[in-house]
């Protein structure tokens, strides 16, 4: 009757320790869970996010510059202009492992197949402003609002929601070192003072890049010279002219993006010929595909500093 009792007091004495420490680790794996968040504000007030997200949603395009601060995205929406299905030949590494869900500048979200990939958080810019509520509902959702022009200020935003900004602030002096050494490289080659104008011809349609994507990657990164008479790009729509216009956009050199028709359109046209940089063969034809995407990407940016530096070097031996 003794060991009965005993042993009944001794089990009541493992219960109640055994329920104490369970409180206790209980306890401990709520503040650990509370001090895994934090809180940050985006547009629409403040959020609720991971302190370390592991499965990030991104539907806003700045998945490449999520990638340079550290985190790998499971969803992207960083696909190639031309064509939806498909990465941008400069991102296929660094997003290898992500599942394209559509096109960052599109407004049409795909929530199945958002919740399938099982996120922890997810980013949209205002784009996809109208799917919040219901992306909300699946994780905690962070909706961005971009500027039309300054990509740094947009690097700068992704950065400081993710708590990355001496990350952030590191790349950009090392990438603007480099782009301003490869930079004084090129106008050795072509002069000081000599112009530059980077267009996307489509059909008989001439768009100027100025003030964003390739336009500032050659003025403001490379620090090469504009044209006097180039139009100022207001806004994130590119000014846009006609042949004719162009050929009073007076340029040293000419950098023509476009499709094989595009090409093929301007090429036969009467202005293009009489042009004075083609006139000269001071001018380089690219595909629309990577090139147009690649210039409002960071990581974009530096693979084009890799061209660069790789075409310098060819002509410098």
């Amino acid at each position: 009757m003794k060991k009965s009792l005993l042993a009944i007091v001794l089990a009541c004495l493992f219960l109640v320790s055994a329920v104490g420490c369970s409180n206790s680790n209980s306890t401990e794996d709520k503040t650990a869970d509370k001090e895994a968040t934090r809180t940050v504000t985006d547009i629409n007030g403040e959020v609720t996010i991971p302190a370390e997200p592991k499965r990030i949603v991104d539907l806003s395009g700045c998945s490449d510059t999520l990638a340079l601060l550290g985190y790998q995205v499971v969803g992207t929406c960083n696909s190639d202009a031309y064509d939806y299905t498909k990465l941008p030949s400069y991102l296929e590494d660094t997003l290898k492992d992500a599942k394209i869900l559509g096109y960052s500048m599109s407004n049409t979200v795909n929530l199945e197949a958002v919740i399938a990939l099982e996120p922890d958080m997810i980013i949209i810019s205002n784009v996809q402003e109208s799917s919040y509520d219901q992306l909300s509902e699946i994780a905690s959702t962070v909706m961005l609002q971009f500027s039309d022009m300054d990509w740094k200020a947009d690097f700068m935003q992704v950065a400081k929601l993710m708590n990355r900004e001496d990350v952030a602030k590191q790349w950009l002096a090392d990438y603007e070192a480099k782009a301003l050494a490869i930079g004084d490289e090129v106008k050795v080659l072509i002069g000081e003072d000599a112009t530059c104008l980077v267009i996307l011809v489509s059909q008989e349609n001439v768009f100027l890049f100025e003030g964003a994507g390739l336009g500032s990657f050659a003025y403001q990164d490379l620090g090469l010279a504009r044209p006097e008479n180039l139009p100022n790009q207001e806004n994130v729509t590119l000014p846009v002219t006609n042949y004719e216009g162009l050929s009073k956009i007076n340029a040293d050199y000419l950098v023509v993006l476009g499709g094989p028709s595009d090409f093929e359109r301007l090429e036969s046209s009467a202005i293009w010929p009489k042009i004075p940089a083609v006139e000269k063969k001071q001018y380089l034809e690219i595909p629309q595909s990577p090139y147009f995407n690649q210039g409002y990407s960071p990581v974009g940016r530096l693979a084009l500093l890799d061209e660069i530096r790789t075409a310098l070097d060819s002509v410098t031996k």
